[in-house]
């Protein structure tokens, strides 16, 4: 109460007496309140106790007011001088005193409380009084540790950290997930996922909608995504532009609300794309050498050399590529090609000698083949990442290939210091475009290949 209302002049709040109801307000606010919370009069009397100051100590509101400080009930004798000296030197310190002591449970116990005080003033601006705040070390320890992880991860952690609101929109991150993103802090908030991200975006949104409907999941996924550029078009670079990030999700509830109320979800990321990429080329490599070792068991057994060609090309399809075609060299001048062995043009199947009579395939100029043939090495060629299904066809039929064919990869023959011919393997719009192992692998087994060709020649009649 201010001084104007104790001398009976009345202000622009209304007349001294205290407002109907304003003391079980006053009571309310402070037995709700999460922290202990006692006061002491001028001559340090205990005017104030709450429910939380009863749970940590036992001693009740009745019990505690009315008391002469902390003397005899909730310090020992040794500490009660030094304790009520701190409490009340606050009367006359500016701001905020913080102190940790031990105070006396009813039971005899001990507990160690960090107590904040300060003084209180009326309104001639004179003490009357000190409140004090106060909660066991431990629970405010754990307080400061949880606000110092809270602080870590949205500024130094070294793995990405997002909080998403309810509308799967981003409400924090940190500097590494801004980074990631490509973005600044500020842009990335509020933006729909969708902005963001391109491939493996419904995966992600998936993610955190079964997050906030089901609760925390038990382990890590690993997804794969692509990151938007700022103009809103997908990231381009120099090979695989998906990263994998290996993220882990964790339900955001209040802990001021009676029933849980998802907050949002919390998104940490990591990405591991190198080392998924290098499990992923040894796991290749491995496959392909086992593949290789297999060809070579099998075409041993084989009697006829073209038949040998054939089945070191069935076992290099396996995970590698949809379609094979073998041309042979009929003319250097220009280059004059015949098909010789092929695999169907429909569903994938074994390769198998063509009979053509001898007439070359009429490849148009610039085409991939030929080119092989002309380059003695390896050319790869592909419709386009953005092509349409139409656009796709219309290109694979004017290079005379089947028309599910998207990306080729043309490897040339050679045996005995010559060119025997060219193997093309073709690729459907399920698998991605040929890059510099796959056509280290082709030119392995073209040289298997082209050995087995040679052979047939120089067998015939």
């Amino acid at each position: 109460m201010s001084a104007s209302r104790r001398s009976g002049t009345t202000d622009e709040l209304g007349p001294e007496e205290p407002e109907p109801g304003s003391a079980e307000l006053l009571a309310a606010l402070l037995d709700g309140m999460d922290a202990a919370l006692c006061a002491f009069d001028a001559d340090g009397v205990v005017t104030h106790w709450n429910r939380e100051a009863e749970r940590i100590l036992g001693w009740t509101a009745a019990e505690a007011v009315g008391r002469h400080g902390f003397t005899g009930w909730a310090v020992r004798p040794a500490d009660a001088g030094d304790v009520e000296e701190r409490l009340l030197s606050a009367m006359d310190a500016p701001g905020r005193q913080v102190h940790e002591f031990a105070l006396v449970t009813k039971d005899g116990g001990r507990v160690l409380v960090r107590m904040q005080s300060a003084s209180v003033r009326g309104g001639d601006g004179k003490s009357s009084g000190v409140y004090c705040a106060f909660s066991e070390v431990h629970a405010q320890i754990d307080l400061e540790r949880s606000i110092a992880l809270s602080e870590a991860l949205f500024e130094t952690a070294s793995w990405g950290v997002v909080l998403v609101d309810a509308d799967l929109r981003p409400a924090v991150v940190n500097e590494h997930a801004a980074r990631a993103f490509g973005v600044g802090r500020s842009a990335v908030l509020g933006r729909p996922l969708a902005d963001l991200l391109g491939q493996g975006v419904e995966e992600v949104e998936s993610a955190l909608t079964h997050v906030l409907a089901e609760g925390t999941p038990p382990a890590p996924a690993e997804l794969w995504v692509t990151v938007r550029a700022p103009g809103g078009e997908e990231g381009e670079d120099d090979g695989d532009p998906r990263r994998c990030w290996r993220s882990g999700f964790l339900r955001l509830a209040s802990p001021l609300a009676e029933e849980p109320v998802p907050l949002g979800v919390g998104w940490l990321f990591l990405d591991v794309t190198e080392a998924k990429q290098t499990e992923q080329l040894a796991s290749q490599l491995r496959f392909r050498s086992q593949q290789l070792h297999r060809a070579a068991r099998a075409t041993a057994e084989c009697e006829d050399p073209l038949e040998a060609a054939t089945v070191q090309l069935d076992f290099a399809l396996a995970g590698f590529a949809d379609h094979a075609l073998v041309d042979l060299v009929a003319g250097e001048n220009p280059v004059r090609l015949v098909r010789t062995a092929a695999t169907p043009a429909g569903p994938p199947g074994p390769c198998r000698p063509v009979a053509t009579a001898g007439v070359p395939v009429r490849y148009p100029e610039g085409h991939p083949a030929p080119q092989s043939v002309e380059r003695v090495g390896s050319v790869r060629a592909s419709a386009g990442a953005g092509a349409s299904a139409e656009r796709a066809r219309e290109w694979a039929a004017a290079r005379q290939w089947p028309e599910d064919s998207v990306h080729a990869l043309c490897a040339v023959l050679r045996s005995r210091g010559r060119t025997v011919g060219v193997v093309t393997f073709l690729r459907g719009a399920g698998r991605g475009a040929f890059d510099r192992s796959d056509a280290m692998y082709a030119e392995s087994v073209a040289s298997r290949v082209a050995a087995s060709l040679d052979l047939s020649q120089a067998l015939s009649p």
